[in-house]
């Protein structure tokens, strides 16, 4: 049965056009390509400079988090599923989630919380509310170094950020926990899974003949 990765769960989420539709074309263009992968038995992961340099740097962006609100955190590592979604949250405390965004550069770091609102990034933290039974969860924009492969041939002030004084390299940007949304999830979840298993019968027929 299909299950949406919170990562992804933005892309299902958008409303249709239409009034009698339930799905969008972006949504539809979505799941098309998750019954693709499941049909030919391959998993197709997005990479670039920006996602490769949060990778390498996760850790450090923790502890500079740490360092700004005088914590302990450490990583998560726990995926969590349920009926309609599976996700693993980078940071689990008592009360909330923390997802870590390594900014890429110094030109893409939200100084304000208010530059730091992203649709994407909100769905997926209701995703993790959702999964760890939280009330609260935060993006947590982190800005440190860049490693030296991935910066090329910009500007390296943009890239090398340690001498900024840590406070002025975290932004936080919040969100509450809210049923109605949830239950908006579900529904289309289950719309995705029915158009999911319609795409994966129609890929098997037109090849069967």
């Amino acid at each position: 049965m299909l299950k949406i990765r919170a990562s992804s769960l933005a892309e299902i989420m958008t409303d249709p056009k239409g009034k009698d539709e339930t799905l969008s074309v972006g949504a539809k263009t979505a799941i098309t390509k998750q019954a693709k992968e499941f049909v030919y038995g391959y998993d197709e992961k997005f990479s670039s400079k920006y996602t490769e340099k949060g990778l390498l740097v996760e850790d450090h962006s923790i502890d500079l988090l740490n360092s700004v609100l005088f914590t302990e955190y450490k990583k998560n590592t726990e995926r969590k599923t349920n009926e309609w979604i599976t996700g693993e949250a980078d940071l689990v405390t008592p009360s909330s989630i923390i997802d870590i965004k390594s900014s890429w550069s110094l030109s893409t770091f939200p100084c304000l919380a208010s530059e730091g609102e992203n649709k994407t990034y909100e769905w997926q933290l209701r995703a993790y509310m959702m999964l760890w039974d939280l009330d609260s969860a935060q993006i947590a924009y982190c800005l440190v170094s860049t490693p030296d492969h991935l910066v090329g041939f910009e500007d390296k002030a943009l890239h090398y950020v340690d001498h900024i004084a840590p406070e002025l390299r975290v932004t936080l940007v919040g969100y509450e926990r809210d049923k109605a949304l949830e239950d908006k999830i579900k529904f289309k979840v289950d719309e995705a899974r029915k158009y999911y298993d319609k795409i994966v019968k129609q890929i098997s027929d037109e090849h069967s003949k």
